[in-house]
């Protein structure tokens, strides 16, 4: 088996290791990607149909780059024994896309329309500041954002609107549960779902249809989870009920790279698998094939600190490699002046900007980093709007949308005057209440035509591919004019329409009945924070982002901002930290020194200021922990700059 020749032992343990529960404790730059697709080739090699195996990451990035090396592996073997078994592909992909898959294939048992819109957060924004303005709520004294953010944390713990009334008893709860619930009840009316709606009403269909909770279970015999660390209650109970049958649940993740508690996840999913599979083997990847010795100790010395993990050590066979750097800066635009000099001089030498990245702990920072950059002509992308959220796409794409799902009046509202067809916010309102009658002549033969239009979009799609229909859709629409003949940022919003057309071509050759137009528009509505990396690395320029963003990323040299005590570790906005909040941001700064290959760059400033007043800083505690042997100190001020604060536990 020559594939198992290119792993190390542990790698190739986990590998032959198919039947029952398995963790995979991977540490960062471990080669975690490598292992799970040797072992689904390996299942498939050994007789495993690929149709019974189902892998699940948290990003489309993660879930395309795991799908193009298990077809790789499968291209390579076509001249096996059976050419039927090499010719299928297992199931890759997200949760969310599970989910849709799911729901889509059981929409009745589901109580769904096949054809339901998935809301992103700007619809589900609208549509909860619709039903507080029903409720006659006030989003002034009740911020919009707040609450629905308060109900996607609910979601995402397995509350429904009326598990959630019947579990809490406040003035705040009531205002929830009375948005909650009339927020369903609108989206509903639209055939819409939310991103929670596709894990918590795929969850309670498993819970509650035996039927397609056994067939799902006869389908997938073999389960991969991928970051389970970052599973949140929902996401870790589809698992359990879909491995419930025959146990063969293979999970990775690392304890030491949970930072997403604020999404939901929950970090004792993984540290309780064990106990909840007291069958289960574990395996230690520890060989790291990314970094330095010396950033790989500075990692190490951090997140030992902490005591809510599996422990290990990670080793490496490069060499100790350069020492960190920690740079004290006057203040924050000393600071970001010195990483954008710094950079400069790392391009001259003839390193490729898309290898440099600059990590912060909060997006506010990121203001004086891009000015830094723009005086000193320093090439740079900050990874901030996605594609898939810029207006014009949402457009194009709503149009699509509404020509399927009249329901859909998120859709229809966003593009009924878009572009401005004489339709103004009373002509809206008589439409939504059913009074199109009442329309005065011109407005009602603007909105026949708008109608017309949505049913030519209809048609056309029929019998055109998916590039051919967003091409008709800028046209007929009127955005092509428009934009062609409008204002330099027009112009860049037609590029931007020129890409989405490109984009539609890769599901030109799906087979019609696989539905491409469909699994198009699925496709656009679960664009995760990453996916945008792959359209900003067209542009050759440093990368901005928070350390969030950063997660499964790797860069020959990385920059780490702001270490001061209060921003990095966090204090929030006069919040008492827990332990765990404590722990996290620990393991924050862990994924942001092991982003590094070859060199780490830390720095902070004496002064900043925040929020309009001038704070001074002492420098992060995380910087203490760092062995000062593999540390070079610079400044830009020739004094003495203080030394990091030196954290001492007691045991009473």
């Amino acid at each position: 088996m020559n594939y198992l020749e290119t792993l190390n032992p542990k790698q190739a343990e986990a590998v032959l290791a198919t039947e029952g529960p398995l963790l995979i404790v991977a540490g960062a730059g471990t080669g975690k990607t490598k292992t799970l697709t040797h072992r689904i080739y390996h299942l498939i090699h050994q007789g495993v149909h690929p149709r019974s195996i189902l892998a699940i990451t948290f990003t489309n990035k993660a879930a395309k780059e795991m799908r193009e090396r298990v077809m790789h592996m499968l291209e390579a073997d076509k001249g096996g024994t059976d050419q039927v078994r090499f010719h299928e592909v297992p199931l890759l992909c997200t949760f969310h896309s599970l989910g849709v898959r799911i729901l889509r294939r059981f929409h009745q048992e589901a109580g769904l329309k096949k054809s339901f819109a998935i809301l992103d957060s700007q619809d589900t924004m609208k549509i909860v500041k619709e039903a507080m303005e029903m409720l006659g709520i006030n989003p002034k004294v009740h911020e919009p954002k707040k609450i629905r953010n308060f109900i996607s944390s609910k979601k995402s713990d397995g509350f429904s609107a009326a598990d959630f009334a019947k579990a809490t008893h406040s003035a705040f709860t009531e205002i929830v549960t009375a948005v909650w619930t009339k927020y369903e009840e609108l989206k509903s009316k639209e055939s819409g779902v939310d991103f929670d709606d596709l894990l918590l009403k795929t969850l309670e269909l498993l819970e509650k249809n035996i039927p397609v909770r056994k067939a799902l279970q006869n389908e997938w015999k073999y389960i991969h989870i991928d970051e389970y660390q970052d599973t949140n209650q929902v996401q870790y109970r589809i698992v359990q009920l879909l491995a419930e049958s025959h146990h063969n649940l293979c999970v990775v993740g690392d304890t030491d790279q949970n930072i997403y508690s604020w999404r939901g996840a929950n970090l004792r999913n993984i540290l309780n698998f064990e106990k909840d599979y007291p069958e289960s083997q574990v395996i230690l990847l520890e060989e790291n094939y990314r970094s330095t010795k010396n950033i790989l100790t500075a990692a190490d010395e951090v997140i030992k600190k902490n005591t809510a993990r599996i422990h290990k050590e990670l080793r490496t066979k490069q060499g100790d490699g350069e020492k960190i750097k920690l740079f004290t800066a006057m203040n924050e635009g000393d600071e970001a002046r010195h990483i954008a000099a710094t950079a400069e001089e790392l391009i001259s030498k003839g390193n490729s900007p898309t290898e440099i990245a600059v990590l912060y702990r909060t997006n506010f920072q990121s203001r004086v980093l891009e000015e830094a950059f723009l005086h000193s002509g320093v090439p740079y992308q900050l990874l901030g709007t996605k594609f898939f959220e810029r207006k014009e796409i949402k457009d194009t794409v709503a149009y699509i949308r509404a020509a399927f799902n009249r329901d859909g009046l998120s859709d229809i509202k966003r593009i009924i005057n878009e572009p401005k067809r004489g339709l103004g916010p009373a002509a809206v309102a008589k439409v939504f209440s059913g009074m199109k009658t009442d329309l005065p002549p011109a407005q009602r033969r603007s909105y026949d035509a708008f109608e017309s239009l949505l049913d030519l979009i209809a048609n056309y799609a029929s019998n055109h591919t998916p590039s051919e229909l967003m091409r008709f859709v800028i046209e007929k629409s009127g955005f092509y004019d428009i934009y062609k003949n409008g204002t330099e940022d027009d112009h860049e919003r037609l590029e931007n329409l020129e890409e989405l057309v490109t984009f539609a071509t890769r599901y030109d050759t799906i087979e019609p009945e696989d539905e491409p137009l469909q699994k198009m528009l699925e496709d656009v509505a679960l664009q995760s924070d990453q996916d945008q990396l792959d359209d900003a690395n067209k542009k050759s320029g440093v990368k901005l982002m928070t350390i969030h963003s950063a997660k499964g990323l790797e860069f020959d040299y990385v920059f780490i901002g702001g270490l001061e005590q209060g921003l990095f570790p966090h204090d929030g906005f006069d919040e008492k930290k827990t332990i765990e909040d404590q722990e996290e941001e620990r393991r924050l700064f862990y994924v942001a020194l092991t982003r590094a290959r070859k060199c780490l760059m830390l720095s902070y400033a004496m002064m900043r200021t925040i929020y309009g007043e001038q704070t001074f800083n002492m420098p992060s505690e995380f910087l203490a922990d760092i062995p000062e042997e593999i540390i070079i100190r610079e400044d830009s001020f020739g004094g003495d700059a203080p030394s990091p604060i030196k954290t001492v536990y007691l045991d009473w």
